[in-house]
């Protein structure tokens, strides 16, 4: 069985991080698929899904290494082609990727300890960020 569930979130821009792991614990207990697998999947090109252990002090490393890789105000030829300032954001996004699986059994989410599902924002402006989550199972 397959069942796909949306979800809409509210951002603040680039360095803006949510915590999905309330919602997508909820959307596969509802669903009453036993045991599987869930994608999280962000729409859009400047955004990214991971697991991490959801806490301002790792939010913030993971945000400070960005900003290493991709600076902000580094040049990119996006900028030039669209005429925006949004480089860094769609290579950040790049770099972590759109979506993450996440097995589960009985019902439950098999995460570790502190891991948790999160939701990077990478734009340079708040967006309305659409979470597609698909639970696939039996």
């Amino acid at each position: 069985m397959v069942i796909t569930h949306r979800h809409e979130v509210s951002t603040g821009g680039q360095g803006d991080a949510h915590d999905l792991t309330a919602v997508v614990t909820r959307t596969v207990a509802e669903s009453r698929i036993r045991s599987g697998t869930v994608t999280v999947f962000v729409v859009g090109s400047t955004a990214g899904v991971t697991t991490i252990e959801f806490e301002p002090g790792a939010v913030h490393d993971l945000n400070a290494l960005f900003e290493r890789c991709a600076p902000r105000d580094g040049d990119y030829r996006h900028h030039l082609r669209w005429g925006d300032d949004n480089g860094s954001s769609h290579v950040r996004a790049a770099l972590l990727g759109p979506s993450v699986v996440v097995p589960f059994e009985d019902g439950k989410l098999l995460l570790g300890t502190w891991q948790q599902i999160a939701l990077f924002e990478f734009d340079t402006r708040p967006r309305q960020r659409e979470i597609v989550m698909q639970i696939v199972g039996d």
